[in-house]
């Protein structure tokens, strides 16, 4: 299904039918990890005979599911995450697609860390124009990133200027290929997340951070409409399935 679009006084065509899905399914195995906990359990609910597994004899598959969304694969945040109180991503996150655009950033070393830098966005946000959403692949980039264990790793992270740039250009829904825009052990700073929402003024309350998610390197950079949707936990993260699209110029292919 092709639409057509009008987007910052630009025509663009976009196939419907082709979603590109750069989210990490969640295994009770295999999958990503991080924030030392142990991989998610996925088991058959048990009550005196009962076994809720058909391979067990039951009729049907009926299973609990225990895991942490920021532990476990990819997951959508809102600023509940470091605020006080209840506030969670279904009150303030609006699931549904975003004019954005796919970015690849080379990791920098500084101080035996690997950080995205405000002068690497700026080089690769150059050619896009579209940026209600924007989704970061960083480089070095491998399959690894969808089983990884990263915790006690000190994994890439966001330079707090950076994210101050992402802020100043009008990024809204932010999203990355990594456990989070901070560093791992960082005394409980987390200037990142803090910069991103303005969490010292005017909150931005209706602004996401989806983390762990996974592009690959045939996935070309440029224009998408981005869909990020998650069932309605009333928690301040929730796992989330982001779908890529891409949008190609009016007369072009």
């Amino acid at each position: 299904m092709i639409a057509q679009l009008q987007l910052n006084n630009k025509t663009y065509q976009v196939d419907l039918s082709k979603p590109i899905d750069i989210s990490i399914p969640m295994n009770s195995s295999d999958s990503v990890l991080a924030w030392y906990l142990d991989h998610l359990k996925i088991d058959p609910v048990k009550m005196g005979d009962f076994v809720g597994e058909v391979d067990s004899g039951a009729s049907v598959n009926f299973r609990n599911i225990q895991f942490n969304p920021h532990a476990h694969g990819t997951h959508t945040e809102c600023f509940g995450h470091i605020s006080r109180g209840m506030n969670t991503v279904d009150q303030f996150i609006q699931p549904g697609m975003y004019e954005g655009s796919l970015i690849t950033v080379e990791l920098e070393n500084k101080n035996e860390d690997l950080v995205v830098t405000k002068e690497r966005i700026q080089n690769a946000i150059a050619d896009t124009n579209l940026n209600t959403a924007l989704v970061v692949r960083t480089f070095p980039n491998d399959s690894l990133k969808k089983s990884i264990n990263y915790s006690n790793t000190n994994p890439p992270y966001f330079e707090q200027e950076a994210i101050e740039y992402l802020v100043q250009i009008g990024v809204k829904h932010l999203l990355v290929d990594l456990p989070s825009i901070d560093k791992e052990k960082d005394n409980g700073k987390l200037a990142g997340h803090k910069a991103f929402w303005n969490f010292n003024g005017n909150i931005r309350k209706y602004h996401s951070i989806t983390e762990m998610v996974f592009i690959k390197n045939d996935i070309p950079d440029g224009n998408y409409l981005i869909n990020i949707s998650f069932p309605r936990f009333a928690s301040d993260a929730s796992p989330s399935r982001i779908l890529l699209y891409p949008l190609t110029l009016e007369g072009k292919q």
